[in-house]
Parts: C-alpha cells; structure tokens; sequence
C-alpha cells in the first residue's frame, strides 16, 4: 500500500512538472496628461500626428465611450489606480494624497509576483509608492517629455517574471518644453474648434500642445518596438489614455465631453480579434484596475467599486454599464459640480453657480485664453466662446449627446417632460448618497485671482486663501471606507 502511495505520488510530480506554468499576461499602461479623447488621429482627429498610437488602435481595440472620473489630474490618476471615486480615495481635490491604508492595483499585482515601475509623472502619494519596486521621477532622467526613461525600465526588468508598467508622460501639460518634434504639426494647417477664437496665437498654441502629443506618440511606438523585439508584444496588455482633458478653456477640469471623455485604446493580441475595431460601450476609468486584475486571474478586492469589463475585449458590442460618473472638486479654484451619462444624455449638477468655468490656472495663463478675454472685452466674442465667463451659471444642465457632441446647447430649460432627465437626475442623487459624497459647509476657495494680469506663462495672482485647505468631499461619512458602487 505504501509503495502504492509514493508511486502515485510520483507519478503526480511529474504530471505538475511537465505541465506549462501558466504565462502570466504583462501590463503596460500609458498615460498623457491633459490630452482630450479626440486629439489622436484613430479619434479622427486630422491635424494632429500620432502614427504609432494609431498602429496600435489598427490591430487593438478603441473605446469611443470611455470617461474619466474628474478632469482634474492627481484625483484621476488615483482613481484610475485605486479604481475608486476621487471622493472614495480621499483625496478629490487636485494636489492631495488617500490615505497610506487605501490599496493601489500595482501593489496587488506586485504582491502576486508582478516587477512594477513608474516612470514619468506620478502625482499620486505614498500609498501608491508601495505598488512599485521602482518609481523614477528625476525629471533630467525622464527628458522634457517624461518618457526618455521608458525603454530602460523595460531593459533592467528581471526575466523571470511578468512585469507592470506605468509610463506616464509630461506630455502634454504646460508649459511647452523643449521639443524635437516641433513643427510637426503645421499652425495654418490646423481647424480651431468653434469654442477657442481662430487666430495666429491660438493656432500656434494648438500646434504646440499638438507636438507634444506627436513626441508621447514616438515614445509609445520606441516601447512598442521593444516588446516586439523581446518577443513579449503578443502577450503585453497595452492602454493608451490620457488623465483628463486638454489644458485650455472648456476642456480641462470641465465635466463635458472635452473634460472627462479620454482617448483609450487597448492592444493585446492573445485575446482581442482584429476583426473588431471599436466598442462604443460605456467604460469608467474605476474599471480598469478591476480588468487588469482579472486579466492577471488576480482576485478582485472589495475596495475596487469599477468593474471588470474583460469580456468586452473578448466581445466588443457586448454592452457594459448603463451610466458613468465623474465630478469636479477644488483645481486651483472653487468648485463642486457631479456628473451622470448614460452615453446618449448627460446631466450636470454645479453647486456653485456663481462662478464662471474659465478653467484652471495653467489654461487662463495661455495665449488661447487671453484671445477669448480680448475678444470678449471688444465685443467680438461668439456665445460658444463666451460660456467660460458665464456667471452666474444654470445650476443644472442637460445635454443631448447625440446633436450636441461638444455640450454648447443647455436643455435644461426644455427639461421638464423629458424622462431622460428625471431618470438620469434621479440615477445621480442615488450614485451620491451610495457612495457617500456631499457638499462640505466649508470648500477650499480659489487660490488664485479669476482675473490674470494679461498672458504671462508665470502669472499666478495669489488669494488671501492661498494654501488653505477646506472640508474635503465625502469626509462627512468617511467615504473612504465605503465601497458601494453606486448605479451601474
């Protein structure tokens, strides 16, 4: 019988050891900064020259529905790698930190086996830190761009394990850098949206930030080159995404299309067919960190309120959520508005409405902006372009998705027999009290004058409440530690 035994035993050790270990799948996400969804060329965007990221979306998956949580930059990076609501990290106001305790999905895909690094920007905090065995930051080392340290992080990687890469550039923040790639993107050649003034300046400043994509766009296909090279491309999970919305007025910190829409392009060869190029599916950018988990067979933790939508790189017309959220806190000033769509509408709710939405301090300090200011003190300004200096502003704000792609017509006057509305404000009044948001009595105020001296890259007229922090959205419930979803 004992012999038996150790026969069967060994017959088992060989079985184990002649089976395949199962490949663990690489993660490699990129992440511009200030890049709106439909600045890449797979976007349809013509002026802009972004070869490799569109190569990439040829071969690999583009979501056209997409959204960001804020369009404020560290609440969303944290959110995107805590996969929770800016309001559920406790930290929903830009330049603030979660908690130590609150987890990251890089720490989890590190403490399963997983060699992490951050290269570029971080602008996250502590907590995230554990999640790397290595967090470059030294600007000299990361280049103008934050990206020159990218392919020497993917040649010190150990060979023996899978590896986490979160390569997020410089690119395409203000104020422009030194770039190689200037004149890449010819001014005259450029169709100014109808919100920004059609002149030399804001061509020449549209054609800059359009560089800077085109030098993130170069470094995505360097490393792309080099998976292929190192024989890991087919089995490298790959997104492409921004942080939130391009750096002037009416995109960045904005909760419109321009705002919290991102591009988001997904490769990854062992599993996504060719033969399906777009998913129009509603995705949040809390879902990532959930799919990324469950692409890795990495269990899911409770604190994650997105969802995994891996099944919808097996099946791109499969349908996801039914609604996304986003808010906008604190950014260099004022604010507090909440966000719902359900892809075909969008409701709005601003909770200070007697302050204009001329974006954020680095999009007032541009020759853009001070083209809208000109244009408006002489009369010449149209009613699209005049929206950022609107005050007070309609407290709510209703948008048919469909005919107004760019959010320029407020519905909200019209509202009242339409069931979208009242559904879509009812879906948002429910997302709010789930997850444990609120208006604090006591905001932080603006840090900066609402009106700059005119355009100077360094113009930052300080307040009396420079430095002071308010009461922190979702405090009053302790809104980190609730992980209810809210609608999906």
């Amino acid at each position: 019988m004992k012999k038996q035994f150790f026969t069967l035993t060994i017959l088992i050790s060989l079985l184990f050891s002649c089976t395949k270990p199962i490949e663990k799948p690489n993660i490699v996400i990129f992440i511009a900064d200030d890049v709106s969804w439909d600045d890449l060329g797979c976007y349809g965007n013509e002026f802009v020259k972004t070869p490799n990221i569109d190569n990439l979306a040829d071969d690999g998956l583009v979501f056209k529905n997409t959204y960001l949580t804020t369009s404020s930059c560290s609440p969303s990076r944290n959110s995107i790698i805590t996969g929770r609501y800016p309001h559920n990290t406790g930290a929903a106001e830009l330049h603030t930190e979660p908690p130590l305790e609150m987890i990251s999905v890089g720490e989890i895909l590190k403490n399963n086996g997983y060699y992490s690094v951050s290269s570029g920007k971080f602008h996250m905090g502590d907590y995230a830190r554990r999640g790397f065995d290595e967090v470059q930051e030294n600007r000299e080392i990361n280049g103008q761009g934050g990206e020159s340290y990218w392919i020497t992080a993917l040649n010190n990687k150990p060979e023996n394990k899978p590896f986490f890469m979160w390569f997020a550039s410089y690119d395409a923040h203000r104020v422009w850098r030194d770039n190689e790639f200037s004149g890449s993107n010819p001014p005259e050649k450029i169709k100014v949206p109808d919100y920004l003034i059609d002149s030399s300046a804001t061509r020449k400043d549209l054609a800059d930030y359009y560089d800077e994509i085109t030098r993130f766009d170069h470094y995505v296909g360097k490393v792309v080159e080099k998976l292929k090279k190192d024989g890991v491309f087919e089995n490298t999970l790959i997104i492409v995404m921004a942080d939130n919305g391009r750096p002037f007025p009416h995109s960045k910190t904005r909760l419109n299309n321009q705002g919290v829409k991102t591009p988001f392009i997904v490769s990854f060869p062992k599993l996504i067919s060719q033969n399906d190029k777009y998913s129009t599916s509603l995705i949040s950018a809390i879902d990532i960190a959930p799919t990324v988990l469950d692409l890795a067979n990495i269990n899911i933790p409770e604190s994650f309120q997105g969802v995994s939508f891996l099944e919808i790189l097996k099946n791109p017309k499969k349908k996801f959520r039914n609604y996304v959220f986003a808010e906008h806190n604190w950014h260099d000033y004022e604010a507090h508005q909440r966000m719902v769509t359900d892809g075909k509408f969008m409701y709005i709710v601003n909770n200070r409405p007697e302050f204009p939405q001329t974006g954020p301090l680095d999009a007032i300090n541009s020759p853009t902006y001070q083209d809208l200011k000109d244009a408006s003190e002489n009369g010449s300004i149209s009613s699209i372009q005049n929206d950022i200096f609107v005050k007070p502003r309609s407290k709510e704000e209703f948008y048919d998705l469909d005919n107004d792609p760019f959010q320029f017509n407020n519905l909200i006057s019209m509202s009242k027999n339409n069931t979208r509305f009242f559904s879509l404000k009812n879906v948002l009044s429910s997302w709010i009290e789930e997850t444990g948001d609120d208006i604090p009595p006591s905001l932080t105020k603006d840090y900066y004058l609402r009106n700059q001296e005119p355009y100077n890259e360094n113009s930052s007229l300080k307040t009396d409440f420079f430095g002071k922090r308010g009461t922190m959205p979702g405090s009053k419930l302790d809104a980190t530690y609730i992980n209810k979803k809210g609608p999906f």
